[in-house]
């Protein structure tokens, strides 16, 4: 059983900023790519960026220059730096894995039940 736990999403004045972590547990042989989405009221869920096993990352353009993410690949963690942050940012951020589980040939999309940021004055 694999299982996704983020943490670090809280309440934070516009200009203030967080860092999210996710960890990935369990019978886990290789992690292919880790990435944050994120989902505001009223709205569909959004991918925020992505970091592959490399170390490549990609961003949404609303977020590029703003967010950072990172990850420790001996700790099966991913972070997201989120700078200067703004009330339309405000939204569940969900962390997303693809991997591939010991014993297994494929790998799947796994998620965490996600940690709400709330950008408020």
């Amino acid at each position: 059983q694999v299982q996704l736990v983020e943490s670090g999403g809280g309440l934070v004045q516009p200009g203030g900023s967080l860092r999210l972590s996710c960890a990935a547990s369990g019978s886990i042989f290789s992690i292919y790519a880790m990435g944050w989405y994120r989902q505001a009221p009223g709205r569909e869920r959004e991918l925020v960026a992505r970091i592959t096993s490399g170390g490549s990352a990609n961003y949404a353009d609303s977020v590029k220059g703003r967010f950072t993410i990172s990850r420790d690949n001996a700790k099966n963690t991913v972070f997201l730096q989120i700078d200067t942050l703004k009330p339309e940012d405000t939204a569940v951020y969900s962390c997303n894995a693809h991997l591939r589980e010991v014993g297994k040939t494929y790998g799947m999309n796994y998620w965490g039940k996600g940690t709400l940021v709330t950008v408020s004055s």
